[in-house]
Parts: C-alpha cells; structure tokens; sequence
C-alpha cells in the first residue's frame, strides 16, 4: 500500500465516522455520542473510532466542525446571488427554514440544537459553539447594515434588537418543527421574517 492511499484511506474512513458521528448527535445529542455505538455501526473497533480523533471531546468537535461546514452550503450559500441587504437576508433564513424542515418535515437545526445542549457546560465544545453562533451574528448584522445604507430599512433601525428578534423567530420555528412537528410552522416563520425585514 502506497503512503497516498493509506492518508487518503484514513481521510475517507475519518469522513465516515463523522458523518455517522453527525447522524446520531441530530438524533441524541453530540452528549448521545458513545464510542461503543459508532464502531458497532461503522462495524470497527472502538479503538479504531477514537484513534482518528484521540478523545469524545475531539470527536465532538470534529462533528460540530462539519456541520457548521454542511450549514454554510446549506443556507448563506444559497443566498449568495441575491440583493445585499433584506432580500439576501430573507433568503437565507428561507433557507433555514426549509433546512429545518426536512427529513419528514421535522428535523429541526442541529446547531440551535447543539447551542441549547451545552449552553450551561463551560469547555471548548461550547467555545466552538459560541464561535459559529457568533459568526452568524457577524454575518446577519452585516445584511442588515447594509440594508439601512441603502435605505431598504430605515435608517433609524436598531440592528441588534432585529437580529434579536429574527433568532427568536428561528428558536421558535425549530422547536415547533421538531417538537410540535406543526406543519404550518415553515409558514409561520417566513411570514414572521418578512414582517421584521420589510421597512414600515
């Protein structure tokens, strides 16, 4: 076996464990993640599993790594080719939306999920959840400041409190797709949105 294959071998079984890794914290929570479970499903041994990442924490981190990656592609990705400001915005928490409601319509949002999950544990799973969570942020007042220079939003506009509110729009959303499994709740959320982007 030649070293380039072997690296890339161990790069695609590595990408294997995450995606499986990834399937069961949407499930159970990046806290459901146990060893002995992944290398029953991936058929491995459990020292096959940890020896990629090193420790949980590691592997948790890696997961979470990859799906903020699988977020990006998913929702701000998409929204790229519209106009800068409120309709990019709108857009992307489409998007979001309907990210949230696949997989037979209750899904929900792994990272809001994962943010609630360990928003009271101190450590670098939550360090690395703040930091996506604050990426996000950047990226909505961002939209929105460019949505008041260019006068699609007043110019008096209070973009913290909006990007306040359009987040508590998206909590609701995702626990009313994924503990309520409420089909009218994608409605719901986008006419919400439209609302608070829509200038007075």
């Amino acid at each position: 076996m030649s070293p380039r294959k072997s690296v890339a071998e161990t790069a695609a079984t590595r990408d294997r464990i995450i995606d499986s890794a990834l399937a069961l914290a949407s499930a159970e929570g990046l806290e459901g993640l146990t060893i002995g479970r992944l290398a029953t499903g991936l058929a491995m041994s459990k020292a096959g599993v940890i020896g990629h990442f090193g420790s949980k924490e590691a592997l948790q981190l890696a997961v979470l790594e990859a799906a903020v990656e699988r977020f990006t592609l998913r929702v701000p990705a998409r929204a790229v080719g519209a106009r800068p400001g409120t309709e990019r915005l709108t857009r992307t928490y489409d998007e979001w939306i309907a990210y949230m409601a696949e997989g037979e319509g209750h899904g929900g949002c792994f990272l809001t999920s994962v943010a609630s999950e360990f928003d009271g544990r101190p450590g670098p799973v939550r360090d690395a959840v703040l930091a996506a969570l604050g990426a996000w942020t950047a990226y909505v007042l961002a939209e929105l400041g460019t949505a008041v220079e260019t006068r699609q939003l007043p110019e008096r506009t209070d973009v913290d409190q909006l990007a306040f509110e359009l987040g508590g729009v998206i909590l609701a959303a995702g626990q009313s797709i994924k503990l309520h499994r409420d089909p009218q709740a994608p409605t719901r959320a986008r006419r919400a949105i439209a609302r608070l982007l829509i200038a007075p």
